[in-house]
Parts: C-alpha cells; sequence; structure tokens
C-alpha cells in the first residue's frame, strides 16, 4: 500500500503541470474545471483509482485543454503543455535524487519505511515520465509527436485517440509495453541512485 500515495503525488504533479502551461498561455478551460490545484482529489478518476488500489495500475482525469485559447503558434504550444506533465514528473524525481544525496551525504539515519517510499517515489515518477511519453494516443507523447507532424497526419493520430485506450491495455496487459519502457524507466532509475550516491 505504501506505492499508492507515491503514485497520487506523482499523478497530481502530472496534471497539475498540464493545467498550468495550459494557463500560463491563456487557457482558462482547467482553471475553471478546478483543476489549477495541488489537491489531489480533484485530479483521481474513481475507476483509475480503484484500479490503482487493486491492480497498481490506474488513471487520473485528463486536465481539459483548449488550443483555441492560445496566441500565436498553437501547435508548438500544445506540444509544451503536453510536455508538461512527463517534465514534472522527470523534475520531482531530480528533487527526490538531490534530497537523497544530501541524506547520503551527511550520513542522516532514514527510516527504513520512509527510504522505501522515497524511493518508490523516485521510480513511480521515472515511470509515469517515460509511459506518458510513448506515442500512442491519448498519451502525451502523441500529443506532442502529433505537433510536428504534417497537418493531415495529425488529424490522423488525434482520430486515433477513440481507439488509443483498448490498445494501451493490449499493450500493458501482454507485457509489449513493460518490455519497452523498462530499459529506459531502469537507466533513468540506475542514474538517479548513482547520482545520490546510493550505488
Amino acid at each position: 500500500m505504501i506505492t499508492v500515495p507515491a503514485v497520487i503525488i506523482a499523478l497530481t504533479f502530472h496534471e497539475y503541470a498540464h493545467a498550468r502551461i495550459a494557463y500560463h498561455y491563456g487557457d482558462p478551460t482547467a482553471k475553471n474545471a478546478g483543476r489549477l490545484t495541488l489537491n489531489p482529489l480533484k485530479h483521481l478518476d474513481i475507476m483509475g483509482t480503484i484500479l490503482l488500489i487493486i491492480a497498481h495500475f490506474g488513471w487520473a482525469k485528463p486536465v481539459p485543454v483548449n488550443p483555441n485559447y492560445f496566441d500565436g503558434d498553437r501547435r508548438s504550444k500544445m506540444v509544451l503543455v503536453s510536455m508538461a506533465g512527463p517534465v514534472a514528473n522527470l523534475l520531482l524525481a531530480f528533487i527526490v535524487t538531490l534530497i537523497l544525496m544530501v541524506l547520503v551525504k551527511m550520513n542522516i539515519y532514514i527510516n527504513p519505511y520512509v527510504a522505501q517510499f522515497v524511493l518508490i517515489l523516485l521510480q513511480i515518477n521515472i515511470i509515469l515520465a517515460v509511459f506518458n511519453l510513448i506515442p500512442i494516443p491519448p498519451l502525451d507523447g502523441s500529443k506532442i509527436l502529433a505537433g510536428f507532424l504534417p497537418e493531415s497526419a495529425e488529424n490522423l493520430m488525434y482520430n486515433l485517440e477513440r481507439y488509443g485506450f483498448l490498445i494501451l491495455m493490449v499493450l500493458i496487459f501482454t507485457g509489449v509495453f513493460s518490455k519497452i519502457i523498462n530499459p529506459f524507466v531502469s537507466g533513468l532509475y540506475h542514474i538517479c541512485l548513482s547520482i545520490a550516491g546510493i550505488i
């Protein structure tokens, strides 16, 4: 159960970052929906939370974004909004790494349960960042990729969203997703532990 609060923290920061950047570029949609907050209750999806507790796999409610509010190059700003979530998770992982580094260098005793939680928080943020960068709708990676594609291909990417959830479920439960993201997750996790001085 120690995994659950770590996942909730990671998901909350992820969704808040999307809302914050969208609002920065002039889109009040997320703010008006009460999503411009670090209150996890505003971001958690009921079914996603239940699955999170039961199966250790879940999701948060997607932040509503309306690029029609953006001035200038809407496509590039949509890319930045989409990148905000994974970047927030990587930033949080970096902050956790720095905290661990300070604790190790100062030889400060850490309660085993606290240490386990911190390491899980580090790993979950890395997993969430890497997972969401996969270019399959409705993951952030698909919206990032769409911003660099010709408009015809961009529309095709968005049209695939209706099948995206099904595709994700198949890839996850067949183990294909694990084989794709595990090398990246393991590599980043190893780097963070090395920086922290743990390995």
